[in-house]
């Protein structure tokens, strides 16, 4: 195991075990290291999270069930493959989400949660100027949108955003590699959170579909270049 996999070793906490496992994955594909169409041996996934075959099972099944990873017949969980088709349409459906979640975010977040929606871009900020690793970017992304789901106190729109985000685990890594990306993700949310702390629900809204339309621009050639390649192959 090289050293860069140490860090997807799963600490043993109070929290579900199987839940740790299942993110630890999660986020291996989401930063690239696992690629759409690699195979997933059990035994290498027990070695990068250090638990059983049982626990890399249920994180597997768990997988399988968002669409994250595919099973087939005699040869074993491989990274679901995504086209530009179907990345189109997540993209579409998380504009309209994102966007909704924002106008929720003005009329019901707390002042606490507003506060903690600051401090989470504060840690995008950061990850990006330190040029950490893409553990450390996904994880101050996604802590951002959790502070901006709770702040729409709205359950249902969060379960639905937590879904669809299973999806988007396997566009971020490619997103992310378009050149400038990062620079111009910090930019846009950055503006986006201003939105949010004057109140300002139209331009929230239009800031958050922006947002999104640009991670779509940034992926999708990407991905139908990777397709065209593999396609190409003999």
């Amino acid at each position: 195991m090289s050293q860069s996999d140490s860090s997807f070793r799963v600490e043993r906490v109070a929290a579900p075990l199987r839940h740790s496992v299942t993110e630890s994955i999660r986020t291996a594909i989401a930063t690239g290291r696992f690629k759409a169409g690699d195979h997933l041996p059990e035994r290498e996934l027990c070695e990068l999270t250090g638990v059983s075959r049982t626990l890399v099972r249920e994180a597997m099944r768990q997988l399988e069930s968002e669409g994250v990873v595919t099973v087939e017949p005699h040869r074993g969980p491989f990274v679901a493959r995504i086209t530009s088709e179907q990345a189109n349409g997540i993209y579409q459906l998380r504009s309209e989400l994102e966007s909704f979640a924002c106008s929720l975010f003005i009329e019901n977040a707390t002042e606490d949660q507003r506060k903690a929606l600051v401090t989470a871009l504060a840690g995008i900020r950061s990850a990006a100027r330190r040029n950490a690793d893409p553990q450390a970017r996904l994880a101050a992304k996604n802590n951002f949108y959790d502070c901006l789901v709770r702040g729409t106190n709205n359950e249902a729109l969060g379960s639905c955003l937590y879904m669809l985000n299973a999806r988007i685990t396997l566009l971020r890594a490619t997103s992310l590699k378009a050149p400038g990306r990062i620079k111009d993700s910090v930019a846009e949310l950055t503006a986006l959170v201003e939105a949010l702390l004057a109140r300002d629900q139209p331009r929230a809204e239009e800031l958050a579909r922006d947002h999104v339309a640009k991670a779509a621009a940034a992926a999708i050639p990407l991905i139908t270049e990777e397709s065209g390649k593999k396609a190409a192959k003999p």
